[in-house]
C-alpha cells in the first residue's frame, strides 16, 4: 500500500512531521502486513487546522453539491470494493465471505442510507408561520473509529458529517488502519475539496487524546470501549465540545419456551459472527426453564460444528481474535469461568488443535452462568456465549437489565403482544426480534455505558448539526 506511512491532509498525501514507524499484524498468522506511521502533535494539529480552513466555504455548498459528491464515493466505494474486502481481511481477520458481505458491504448499505435521509432532510423548517428552526453543521469533528468493524464505523461517522457540511478528522485504530487508509484515498479519488476530509493514523493516548481535548474541534464521534469513552469525554470537557459514544454491549438474547425451533441455533451463530467481535452481539442467552436442558444441548452442538480458520481461506468459519491483547483477553476470561464454576459444555481454554499460529480461539459455550461471574458482567469480545435460565417473564427482564451495559437485547417468542411488552422494559438503544433486522436508516446507538448519540439515517445527519432558532424569518 503506497500510502501506508503516509496522513491524508489538506487533500493530499504528507509525510509525517517525526516518523514514528508502528506494524500491522495479520492475526491469521501473527506475521507483520504492513507498517504504518503514527502521528504526533504537529500531524493532528495540520490535520485540524486543514478541517478548520475548509470547514467556512463547505458548509455553505448545497445540499446537491454535497449529494453529488457523496454520490461519487459510493461509485468509488463499490468500484474498489474487493480491495477493501482484502485490506479488512489481511489487518482484523475477517473472512473472505464476512469481509465482503458484511464488513464492505456495512459501509454500502449505510452509505445509501444517508443518502436517502439527506435527499429528503430539510436544513431549515418553519416552527411557526414566522420562526425558523436551522440546522447548521457544527463545524470540525474528530471522528475516532475501531478495529472491529472499521467500515461500518467510519462511513457512519464521515459521510453523515461530511453530508451535512463538516469538516473532519479521521483517526482509524492502529490495529486495522488500512482499510481507513483505503477510504481516505476514495474520498481523495470522488474529488472532496481540500481539507474536508483528513486522516491521521495514531494510537488512542496520541492522536486520540490531542484530538480529544483539541480547541479547535468541535465534536468527538467515538466508538470504541466504555473505558475509553471515558477518558474521552474527561479530554473533550474542557472545551465542552460535544461527545458522541458507541461503546461496549453485554447483550441478553431472551428465548422464550414458545420461540421457534431455530432460535438457539440462530442465537450461536449470531454470537459468534465476526469472532464474536461485536459490541451488539448476544453474548448472554436467557432461556425460558422449560427449554433450558434442550437449549443447552443445541447451543453444544452449533458450537462444535462451528469451524475455525485464516481469515484468507473461503468458506463459512469464524477468523482470528484481532490482536495477541485480545487473544489474551478472551482466554482469561474463559479460564475465570471455568474456576467460578461455570458448565463448560463447549470450547475452552487454549487455540483449536489443527491450528498453532495465530490468535485463534475455541468456539466455547458456558452453561448454568449466574449473575456473579465475570463472564455474565464483563463483555468478553470473543467467540464466548452464556446460557442461564430464567423463570418467567419478570425474571428474564431482570437479568437482561442487570448490567452496565444497554446496546442492543434480543427476544425470541411467537407472542406478539409478549414481544412488545418485554421490549418496552428492555433498557437499550435497540431490541431486535425474532431475528428480524432492522431496516436502512435506523438509529443505531446506546443506553447507560453503551454511549449516547445515534447513528445511521436521518439520526446520524442530525447528529453533526447544531440547531438554530431564527424568529422574524417570515415577517
Amino acid at each position: 500500500m503506497d500510502n501506508a506511512k503516509n496522513f491524508y491532509i489538506n487533500g493530499a498525501w504528507v509525510a509525517p512531521s517525526a516518523p514514528s514507524d508502528f506494524d500491522v499484524i495479520n492475526p491469521s498468522n501473527e506475521e507483520v502486513c504492513a507498517t504504518i506511521s503514527l502521528g504526533s502533535e504537529a500531524d493532528t494539529n495540520a490535520a485540524v487546522s486543514a478541517a478548520r480552513a475548509a470547514f467556512d466555504a463547505w458548509s455553505q455548498t448545497s445540499k446537491d453539491e454535497r449529494i453529488a459528491l457523496l454520490k461519487r464515493l459510493s461509485e468509488v466505494y463499490s468500484d474498489r470494493a474487493e480491495e477493501m474486502a482484502q485490506a479488512i481481511s489481511l489487518e482484523m481477520g475477517a473472512p473472505q465471505d464476512l469481509a465482503r458481505v458484511q464488513q464492505v458491504g456495512a459501509g454500502s448499505w449505510h452509505m445509501g442510507g444517508f443518502l436517502k435521509a439527506l435527499e429528503s432532510f430539510e436544513f431549515t423548517r418553519m416552527f411557526t408561520d414566522t420562526e425558523a428552526t436551522l440546522y447548521e453543521p457544527i463545524g470540525v469533528c474528530a471522528l475516532i473509529t475501531p478495529w472491529n468493524w472499521p467500515m461500518n464505523q467510519i462511513v457512519l461517522k464521515a459521510v453523515p458529517a461530511m453530508a451535512v457540511g463538516c469538516a473532519m478528522v479521521l483517526k482509524p485504530s492502529e490495529i486495522a488502519p488500512l482499510s481507513g487508509i483505503l477510504f481516505a484515498e476514495f474520498v481523495h479519488e470522488a474529488g472532496f475539496p481540500a481539507g474536508v476530509f483528513n486522516m491521521v493514523n495514531g494510537d488512542g493516548p496520541g492522536v486520540g487524546s490531542q484530538l480529544s481535548a483539541h480547541p479547535e474541534v468541535d465534536m468527538v464521534s467515538f466508538t470504541g470501549s466504555s473505558r475509553a469513552g471515558k477518558l474521552i469525554s474527561v479530554a473533550a470537557a474542557d472545551t465542552l465540545k460535544r461527545v458522541s459514544l458507541e461503546l461496549g454491549g453485554k447483550g441478553a438474547n431472551i428465548i422464550f419456551a414458545d420461540a421457534e425451533e431455530k432460535a438457539v441455533k440462530n442465537g450461536v451463530i449470531r454470537c459468534f459472527r465476526n469472532t464474536g467481535q461485536s459490541c451488539n452481539a448476544p453474548t448472554r442467552m436467557l432461556v425460558e426453564k422449560s427449554r433450558y436442558e434442550e437449549a443447552v444441548e443445541q447451543a453444544t452442538e452449533m458450537a462444535n460444528k462451528t469451524t475455525v480458520g485464516p481469515a484468507s481461506e473461503e468458506g463459512r468459519h469464524i477468523g482470528p481474535l484481532v490482536s495477541q491483547m485480545q487473544f489474551d483477553k478472551v482466554q482469561g476470561l474463559i479460564e475465570q469461568g471455568i474456576k467460578e464454576g461455570a458448565r463448560l459444555v463447549a470450547g475452552g481454554s487454549g487455540r483449536p488443535e489443527n491450528l498453532n499460529r495465530g490468535y485463534y480461539c475455541r468456539p466455547t459455550v458456558f452453561a448454568d452462568v449466574t449473575p456473579e461471574m465475570e463472564i455474565y458482567k464483563q463483555e468478553i469480545f470473543g467467540p464466548v456465549l452464556s446460557i442461564m435460565p430464567f423463570e418467567d417473564e419478570a425474571h428474564a427482564i431482570a437479568l437482561a437489565n442487570d448490567t452496565p451495559y444497554g446496546l442492543t437485547n434480543y427476544i425470541q417468542t411467537e407472542d406478539q403482544e409478549k414481544r412488545r411488552r418485554v421490549a418496552r422494559r428492555l433498557r437499550s438503544g435497540m431490541v431486535e426480534t425474532n431475528g428480524a433486522g432492522f431496516a436502512q436508516g435506523s438509529p443505531f446507538g446506546g443506553y447507560k455505558q453503551s454511549g449516547n448519540g445515534r447513528e445511521g439515517g436521518v439520526f446520524g445527519l442530525e447528529e453533526f448539526c447544531e440547531v438554530k432558532a431564527v424568529s422574524g424569518w417570515n415577517s
